[in-house]
């Protein structure tokens, strides 16, 4: 075993070594950055010369003798030189199956590991607790250099077989702390750099693990911790979280510092002082990808993303250090299934960017290649080599332990950004890990605290929620309040995608409490501190127009100024101060009581007792019953997904099965909502409006005569903004398990944690007394039409038109082709429709005018606006790890574009064409729609066979994954996706009808189906369609269904409405030209 042995090289040449390149620039850049601290540097150059010569001949040792000046020359490195030593971690690899790694209940939970579990590396869903706490032979080591053979001195090896690792010297380069493992817990320990004066640190109790220690400059430690006593949600609570936590030296006064749902890991102090560290939250967004680098102080305060918010790639970023001297990062980029906590050497600047692969600027060993973004679980499987635990000298060179290939071992190597990979040290059958460079550092400034312990809040200040991405395109005075929402986090021994709610969310919900948003768009008030929080901001009738999905902790007494809505990391608040800052903080106005999980029996049931069980009370075949069980409904079991992983007293009560109520069965499917694993990337503003959720569509247009008082219609839009939850607390799951509420709450007040008690469940007024009874509106006086009269022989006489009349617009290479429309007259609305469709009445079209064959494709608005993105539909997947079925094909209808955007589209073509473009009134739209037909949609009844003519909810919509046929499950709706994690909830699916099959998903190409007599295309289904009317002050009218609606809601007469600057995820549109005297070409 050799450190800096001239004569070494690895067994085998890697072509990359061929490339002296690598080595000129490496060699070069040190004689220019040492200058006489590295002597021999143009001898090395003078060396290389004749090599290259010999390499370009093709000479048989010339590549070896390339390799060996190659470490001659990399290993001369003062960088590695003038070091006293290097601690690494020396542990054996283990034999998983022979060393009895996995236990029996491992293998019943179907726990299995990836690469990186037989030398102690957690997976990437993980913290140490979940690994075993003995079987390990391992120490903290010196590596010496020597002229010849290494010599590797034991600092600490423990006697017990505990694991040690996570080193963090201190900044006086003289102390380490370090994590270890006994038969009780994990601790830290700290020794001294020679291995004197070994010491415990942490004084946790025996049911609370300390690990990943980090110092501090003002001398205390931040560490991990599982105080929290949660657990990994998609681990049903079998696996335990992770938080970060604050001590004193001597392991005293510790408080909690980060109330996160999932695992906080690494931190490590940057130059500014701040400590930087991985965060891994899914609250609502698909969990098998996002992981952001965040910074706070060290007193906790500050809590911000600096990369990875809102990011599909990279899934993440493990081990990151600060680069000396700049503002960049090198750390680990892996996946979230497979290797652990293995893959890629990668550079990170967030200057150049902070999100998805915009600010990685360069992988080692792919110097000059782009970074190419990979959405895929399972990342970095397959790669070589693999890296973990860089430590970086300088700008340029970097520490780092390294698996070549599958025949070699972990080895501690020195990478540089040439891309030379230079061995220093390995050991067959160990892992030789954590290279930490012994030598003294800059203790980075110490900043000061700024809490204060005597207080239970916090101070938010929001300069202006319009600014930054998040309502991008909201006019202002759309804003009205902000929702504060907490989370109540699983349990240790409950947890789960399906225990609050069906198909989510993961956590129960906290309804807070909402505050005022200033008419400028400003707002300042307080929060409880200590709590997970996240805002919703709300419109003038209180529904959320864009959801958070993640949340902010503030500590006791802090500050927090935030510059808007999802504001980028390098944006900052303007200097003119606005209304909310002259004032004091405005407090939280309660939601209908005091702050609660959300009950779906509690906040909603009474609802629907006073409004809809009169007609749903389950005493119709074919009516819903809207009943709670307490008043004779009956709720159908559920399976619960990874039902082994359920804790054994849950196991046995449930049999493996939970149900909700007869009322939540039916409504969960007549809502849009996040769900559990939804896009990751920033929402669409109103992408989840509870507009869009056909409950609250229905209800607004006057079900039955309903009208909801302003309290029922908040509780309903609230139930939908918070994620749809049945239970509001654990307890309402389950008995919580083995006292983990109790053991939490003395946690919590151990170690500073918020006291309000999650669990409790309180008495809030009731609903009125009394029932109302719906009204059927009597359609007698409708069915007269109103404004003349349409015969059978008029109809029959307008669908006889001779072959449709088109045009072409040339819009620069692709084309857009129009139709004829001829002046006529047709009924319009349905005495059979819904309220907002009376009264039919005769309608009749003067002046014929010209439609658009066809909705505008993607292709076609993009000559318009080249930046358009459609996206996709995060709840269909063509796999399991993928982000959705994509609305993006040139040939697919352009989709979540406003009515404003859809009129600036007209007035852009109008300028082009010298036309007079713009979108079809509603009336002409039904017209074309028609086309002389008089049954609800013009190839015939709602209940014919659509598959031929159009693309609405079907057979295919009603289906998860591209590769499964038909449901998974028997009841429907529900497919298994992402990460394993079961019971998604397919939205939409049970609504579908599925005694057809359209063959589609999503959107289809336009022209996909045959078109009405007059030649127009996908007048039903596919994307519905903006028109020019007024649906009323505030909305604009939406025609003709989508994919995603049945034929029901996609009739000719069937009216929707949205506000104009709403960009619906389904809705797109068609444009019309007006004038008679207009070229044409027949078709």
């Amino acid at each position: 075993m050799s450190f800096m042995n001239l004569e070494r090289c690895p067994a085998e040449v890697r072509d990359a070594a061929s490339d002296s390149g690598k080595l000129r620039d490496a060699v070069s850049d040190l004689i220019e950055t040492f200058g006489d601290r590295y002597p021999n540097g143009y001898e090395y150059l003078d060396r290389l010369r004749p090599i290259e010569d010999r390499v370009g001949r093709g000479e048989a040792r010339a590549k070896h003798q390339l390799e060996t000046l190659r470490r001659e020359a990399l290993l001369a490195n003062p960088l590695l030189t003038e070091l006293g030593g290097v601690l690494v971690v020396r542990r054996r690899i283990k034999d998983l199956e022979k060393d009895n790694v996995f236990t029996a209940v491992d293998k019943q939970i179907g726990y299995s590991a990836g690469l990186g579990r037989d030398i102690g590396m957690p997976s990437n869903h993980e913290c140490n607790a979940s690994l075993e706490r003995d079987g390990y032979d391992n120490e903290i080591c010196l590596l010496l250099p020597a002229a010849g053979d290494v010599k590797l001195k034991t600092i600490y090896r423990p006697e017990d077989s505990g694991y040690v690792g996570e080193l963090d010297l201190h900044f006086d380069g003289k102390r380490v702390l370090f994590t270890k493992s006994d038969a009780v817990n994990w601790k830290l320990y700290e020794t001294n750099a020679d291995g004197s004066h070994v010491r415990q640190v942490t004084q946790m109790p025996d049911d609370v693990d300390a690990m990943d220690g980090c110092y501090l400059p003002n001398g205390k430690i931040i560490f991990g911790s599982t105080a929290s006593y949660q657990s990994v949600p998609c681990w049903h609570g079998r696996k335990r979280v992770s938080n970060l936590y604050l001590m004193d030296a001597d392991g005293m006064n510790v408080r909690q510092l980060c109330f996160d749902q999932d695992h906080d890991f690494h931190p490590v102090v940057l130059d500014s002082g701040k400590v930087l560290f991985l965060r891994w939250d899914y609250t609502g967004i698909c969990h098998i990808f996002l992981r952001q680098l965040m910074t706070m102080n060290p007193d906790g305060t500050k809590q911000c993303a600096v990369y990875g918010s809102n990011s599909w790639y990279p899934n993440s970023l493990f081990f990151p250090r600060q680069i000396p001297e700049t503002n960049r990062l090198i750390g680990i980029l892996s996946g979230y299934h497979g290797p652990h906590r293995m893959g890629q050497l990668v550079i990170i600047d967030p200057r150049e960017g902070w999100h998805e692969a915009s600010g990685i600027v360069q992988r080692i060993t792919g110097r000059g290649k782009p970074i190419k973004p990979i959405i895929r679980d399972n990342l970095v499987s397959g790669e070589w080599p693999m890296f973990l635990h860089p430590y970086p000298l300088s700008d340029k060179y970097f520490l780092v332990s390294c698996w070549m290939n599958a025949k070699s071992s972990w080895g501690i190597y020195l990478a540089d950004v040439f891309d030379n990979l230079i061995l220093l040290y390995d050991e067959p059958s160990y892992a030789l890990l954590e290279p930490t460079p012994v030598m003294p550092r800059k203790k980075p400034k110490v900043i000061p605290d700024q809490i204060d312990l005597t207080r239970n809040d916090a101070t938010v200040y929001i300069s202006d929620v319009y600014a930054g991405q998040g309502l991008k395109g909201v006019p202002r005075g759309t804003i009205k309040h902000l929702r504060l929402v907490g989370y109540n986090f699983g349990y240790r021994g409950l947890a789960g995608s399906d225990k609050i709610g069906y198909g989510g969310p993961w956590e129960a919900m906290q309804i807070i409490g909402t505050v005022p948003v200033e008419r400028d768009g400003s707002a300042s008030f307080h929060v409880p501190a200590n709590t997970p929080i996240s805002l919703q901001v709300l419109d003038k009738e209180g529904k959320a127009v864009q959801l958070m999905r993640s949340w902010f902790t503030a500590m006791p007494g802090e500050r927090i100024s935030c510059v808007g809505c999802h504001e980028t990391p390098m944006d900052v608040s303007g200097s003119t101060p606005n209304i909310a800052a002259k004032g004091p903080p405005r407090g939280v106005s309660p939601w209908y009581g005091p702050a609660r999980g959300f009950d779906f029996e509690r906040e909603v049931q009474p609802v629907l007792n006073q409004y809809c069980v009169s007609c749903h009370d389950g005493s119709r075949v074919g009516v819903a019953d809207l009943r709670s069980e307490l008043d004779g409904g009956k709720a159908e079991p559920k399976p619960i997904g990874y039902v082994a992983r359920l804790h054994p007293a849950m196991l046995e009560a449930t049999n493996g099965k939970l149900k909700y109520s007869p009322a939540y069965d039916v409504l969960i499917h007549y809502v849009r909502r996040v769900g559990i694993e939804d896009d990751v990337s920033l929402l669409t503003p109103g992408e989840y409006h509870a507009d869009t959720s056909e409950l609250i569509q229905m209800l607004e247009k006057g079900h039955h005569g309903i009208e909801l008082d302003a309290e029922a219609f908040s509780r309903l839009v609230t139930w939908i903004d918070l994620n749809a939850p049945f239970h509001g607390t654990w307890g309402d799951v389950f008995p919580i398990p083995d006292g983990a509420h109790e053991r939490r709450m003395e946690l919590r007040e151990l170690y500073g944690g918020p006291m309000d008690d999650p669990e409790k469940i309180y008495e809030i007024s009731s609903r009125p007394a009394g029932t109302v009874f719906a009204s059927v509106m009597s359609r007698a006086e409708t069915r007269e039409a109103k404004g003349g009269s349409l015969s059978l022989k008029d109809e029959r006489k307008q669908q006889k038109l001779v072959r449709p009349v088109r045009r072409q617009i040339d819009l620069g290479g692709v084309k857009l082709s129009l139709v004829r429309v001829q002046a006529g007259q047709f009924l319009c609305g349905d005495v059979n429709g819904q309220a907002d469709e009376l009264p039919q009445r005769v309608i009749k079209m003067d002046r014929p005018f010209w439609i658009s064959e066809c909705e505008v494709t993607n292709a076609q608005f993009r000559r318009f606006d080249p930046s358009h993105d459609s996206g996709y539909y995060s709840k269909r997947r063509d796999r399991a790890d993928g982000k959705g079925l994509s609305l993006n094909g040139d040939e697919q209808p352009a989709v979540r574009v406003s009515w404003d955007e859809a009129m600036d589209f007209c007035r852009w073509l109008s300028r082009c064409s010298g036309l007079t473009v713009t979108l079809p009134t509603e009336q002409q739209w039904e017209y074309t729609c028609r086309a002389g037909s008089t049954t609800p949609l013009n190839y015939g009844m709602v209940d014919d066979d659509f598959s031929a003519w159009a693309n609405m909810a079907d057979l295919s919509f009603s289906t998860g994954l591209e590769i499964h046929n038909g449901r998974m499950m028997p009841e429907g709706g529900v497919t298994q996706a992402t990460g394993g994690v079961p019971h998604l909830v397919l939205e939409g699916a049970k609504l579908a009808d599925i005694r057809f099959d359209d063959h589609h998903r999503v959107t289809a190409n336009v022209g996909s189906y045959r078109a009405n007599v007059w030649g127009l295309f996908d007048m039903h289904g596919n994307a519905a369609e903006w028109t020019l009317s007024e649906y009323d002050q505030d909305r604009k009218v939406v025609r003709g269904g989508s994919f995603f609606d049945r034929p029901a809601r996609s009739r000719s007469s069937f009216r929707l409405g949205y506000p104009c600057w709403q960009r619906v995820f389904n809705v797109g549109f068609r444009i019309v030209v007006l004038g008679e005297n207009i070229p044409t070409n027949d078709s």
